[in-house]
């Protein structure tokens, strides 16, 4: 009897990449047909489904995806629909007996994969799931008693222990041929047919700032190493300035894997310790941070970390007007207002300035974090829920820190000191670009001549400020302390 050819689906999600990519690899290794299939499921993923610009970057890492897949006799097929059944109808009529797939992390999709895993099994067929997104599993770093961190630097110390081990696997050099799919439905769909992109084209920010897929994220990992890495401990506060990696939405979007990622930093820098390399793998531990706070608590999506917090005193009277400034960079404040027209032009804001025009939302106008989280949610290419929800938290004061509730970015000192030339207020908001480097973060404090000069009329060209930081500071100390007894 002829023995048919073990046949394979390797299931793609946030892991559009071939090289070091180990569902992929153990695919390829084990069967003799491998069919690489994409499901667009986004309402498995609620409440959490993906935003608009996280569709945008979906649209063209999958186009890359599948043009790299035919440059090796393979081609990606897409599917729309409910995954399991997709997954069992594919498997149906390919003959295929194993699925691979690489892990993800999110409350709802962790439950999704877990079901699906036991009904598959349950129909007789192979399951095999890895890592590709994380450097630890979020469950392995714990506390000496057992239990999850809490606070970041204690979590570091543990989970940077053989970073500098690990290695990635390179893409398969023999490609198996995927399985023939006769019919249309099982043939596969064209990624237009997702309508992942606008109709109405807003896109235009994002189209001139990234190109989406695995070879631009490699060549952009190379630029960052071989520049800006050098300088990052001190660049990477400078929003005006080309010092960070941009690499968060190829990472989110798995278009290159961390291991490749630090594999690069030690052929350029000898050690993930060098000057040059810590300050960077540091921040790729908040990463691997937020995914292990998520791992445990996958409530803070939605609800505070810090249960005091859910009696927090938010403002009320005029949020729904204040929301709507902060959200179209029309509060008055200038780097406030940069950062969100920088978010809606390119789907990206510099982490600095992330942290300012959060602080601003929730301690200035006490507006509450899981609005500002839902608007980035919409609007960034590197959307990443654990990320996302970190950081507002954080920021917020509820979430994972050691002291959390007394930072308040003031603006217009973190203007100064990481703008101070105005460079990034004045792209960002150029009708102020003819203002003094001495009031460019405050135009209110200006003088009328200088405003005048400047062709400016607070309340016409520029707004005048939603609130005054001062007081606006003193009155969210005094909310805090109405929740810190209780």
């Amino acid at each position: 009897m002829t023995k048919t050819p073990d046949t394979a689906i390797l299931w793609l999600r946030r892991d559009l990449r071939l090289d070091d990519n180990p569902a992929l690899v153990q695919a390829m290794a084990e069967n003799e047909r491998v069919l690489p299939l994409y499901i667009h499921a986004p309402t498995e993923e609620a409440p959490w489904a993906p935003g608009a610009a996280t569709h945008w970057w979906l649209h063209g890492s999958l186009v890359a995806l599948d043009q790299a897949l035919r440059e090796r006799g393979s081609r990606l097929r897409i599917a729309t629909g409910e995954s399991l059944a997709v997954l069992e109808r594919i498997a149906q009529r390919t003959g295929a007996t194993r699925v691979y797939w690489n892990r993800l992390y999110d409350p709802a999709t962790r439950a999704r994969d877990t079901h699906i895993k036991l009904a598959l099994r349950a129909r007789g067929l192979r399951c095999e799931s890895s890592n590709a997104l994380l450097l630890h599993e979020p469950w392995e770093p714990l506390t000496g008693t057992g239990g999850p961190y809490r606070v970041f630097s204690a979590y570091w110390r543990k989970a940077v222990l053989g970073l500098d081990q690990l290695t990635p696997l390179p893409a398969p050099i023999q490609w198996r041929r995927p399985p023939d799919l006769d019919d249309q439905e099982s043939a596969g769909i064209g990624v237009d047919t997702l309508d992942l992109l606008p109709r109405i084209r807003w896109d235009q920010g994002l189209a001139e700032r990234w190109q989406p897929g695995e070879t631009a994220a490699l060549a952009q990992a190379r630029r960052f190493i071989d520049g800006p890495l050098a300088g990052y401990a001190q660049g990477r506060d400078l929003p005006g300035k080309p010092g960070t990696s941009s690499l968060s939405p190829h990472l989110h979007f798995g278009e290159i894997g961390l291991r490749r990622l630090l594999a690069l930093i030690r052929e350029r820098h000898g050690s993930l310790a060098a000057p040059a390399a810590e300050v960077f793998v540091r921040e790729l531990g908040w990463r691997e941070f937020a995914h292990h706070l998520l791992y445990h608590f996958p409530h803070t999506t939605a609800e505070p970390l810090d249960p005091r917090f859910a009696r927090f005193p938010w403002h009320t009277a005029d949020a729904a007007a204040r929301l709507a400034a902060w959200q179209q960079g029309r509060t008055g404040v200038p780097l406030v207002d940069a950062g969100m027209r920088e978010l809606w032009h390119t789907g990206w804001m510099h982490n600095r300035v992330r942290m300012v025009v959060a602080s601003y939302l929730t301690k200035n106008l006490l507006l509450p974090w899981q609005a500002g989280a839902q608007w980035f949610w919409d609007t960034l290419v590197d959307a990443d829920l654990a990320a996302n929800t970190l950081g507002w938290q954080w920021t917020a004061g509820c979430g994972a820190d050691a002291a959390p509730y007394f930072r308040v970015f003031n603006p217009i000192r973190q203007g100064e000191r990481f703008d101070p030339q105005g460079d990034y207020v004045r792209h960002w908001c150029p009708e102020l670009a003819r203002l003094p480097e001495r009031f460019i973060h405050q135009p209110w404090a200006a003088p009328v001549a200088v405003l005048r000069a400047a062709a400016i009329t607070l309340g016409d060209e520029y707004p005048h400020p939603l609130v005054d930081l001062a007081r606006s500071r003193l009155e969210a100390l005094a909310a805090f302390e109405t929740i810190k007894a209780t």
